[in-house]
């Protein structure tokens, strides 16, 4: 079923919003890899609300239970099971919506599929489930960087019509941290603070666009023709809450490019291998890395939830005004940023370890 990602580095993720808890469970993950709670907490820690001013206020530690999986800090190679509680569930403060659809919400699509829906906070729709992806996506992160020396890095790029000015090739995860919206331009990031924070108090939301880069990632990763690696990218990234795009290297852009202006040429590379002198293929040729950083770019919509009056229906199809109440972010892209690294660690990990089984003869 849709709950379920990836082949062999796989993860299955569980809960909703305002019940007991949230979680994944991972299986394929190698045995003997070192690994502490404290290094999945660290990238909890950067999704979690309540950070600023600039997201929901909603209190949660995220703390993370590891259930099973991981014996005296190492992996045992058997299903990691984690485990994050819901302490400041408020479900009572959502009785307004059982009988309403709230606008551009999972509400009606999800009652349309099942038949019913958890109108607490969305329930299974809620970004809460995004916990479990980043939990499994630390792991992640410490595999390919100890098998490989892979780094992800992901940044705020734009907030609605604000652009910041990012190298991603030198683009570190200490820089990106520096600022409450996670953009390591400092001049783009305070517009971007003064923005959200001028939307959060008129009572409305912003959308923009997450940028991320994979670096040191191996020429051969992506299987063709239906699990190329910018296909599984693009998946795992299109199945986060309120993305709406999609863009490897030129993307779009691209479009207004000829063939002779977007190809990027090969040189000889100081290891002996082939490199790129340009990168508009965005790390990725064929569906398979080429071994050039792979650079992506999400969209995300405007949080969904506003307290401004807007028009809707009831489930008894009657026109009704809807004033949302609860606690939401003004703009998900701050916390945006560590999800679209885990899912873009999941990919690479799975494919990582895909290609090992490949080349077992070599």
């Amino acid at each position: 079923m849709g709950n379920r990602f990836g082949t062999l580095f796989s993860i299955t993720t569980f809960g909703e919003s305002h019940g007991g808890g949230v979680g994944v469970v991972l299986d394929g993950c190698p045995p003997g890899l070192s690994i502490e709670a404290a290094e999945i907490q660290r990238d909890l820690d950067r999704r979690r609300p309540g950070q600023s001013r600039l997201t929901t206020p909603r209190q949660e530690a995220d703390r993370v239970e590891i259930l099973s999986g991981v014996f005296e800090g190492r992996t045992l190679g058997t299903p990691i099971a984690m485990l994050v509680r819901n302490k400041d569930a408020r479900p009572a403060a959502y009785d307004h919506l059982r009988e309403v659809y709230r606008p551009s919400h999972a509400d009606y699509t999800y009652e349309a599929k099942y038949g019913r829906r958890d109108h607490h906070g969305g329930g299974r729709s809620s970004a809460r489930e995004t916990i479990g992806r980043v939990a499994a996506g630390a792991i992640a992160r410490k595999l390919l960087s100890a098998a490989a020396g892979i780094e992800v890095v992901a940044w705020v790029q734009s907030v609605q019509e604000l652009q910041a000015e990012v190298d991603p090739l030198r683009v570190t995860l200490e820089e990106v941290e520096q600022t409450a919206v996670r953009c390591p331009d400092a001049r783009a990031a305070a517009a971007m603070i003064e923005r959200i924070d001028a939307v959060r108090r008129a009572q409305d939301s912003v959308g923009g666009v997450v940028a991320c880069v994979a670096r040191n990632v191996p020429a051969g990763l992506g299987v063709p023709v239906f699990d190329r690696l910018e296909a599984d990218l693009a998946k795992a990234l299109m199945s986060l809450p309120a993305s709406k795009g999609f863009e490897v290297g030129s993307g779009f852009a691209g479009t207004a490019l000829r063939g002779s202006e977007h190809n990027d040429p090969f040189q000889p590379g100081p290891d002996g291998r082939p490199h790129t002198a340009s990168n508009r293929s965005g790390g990725v040729q064929g569906g398979i890395s080429n071994g050039a950083p792979i650079d992506l770019r999400v969209a995300f919509k405007p949080t969904a939830t506003i307290s401004l009056p807007q028009q809707t229906v009831n489930r008894s199809g009657e026109a009704v005004t809807l004033e949302a109440q609860g606690r939401h972010d003004p703009c998900v892209l701050p916390r945006a940023v560590p999800i679209v690294e885990a899912m873009v660690m999941l990919v690479l990990a799975d494919h990582y370890l895909r290609q090992q089984a490949t080349r077992v003869l070599d």
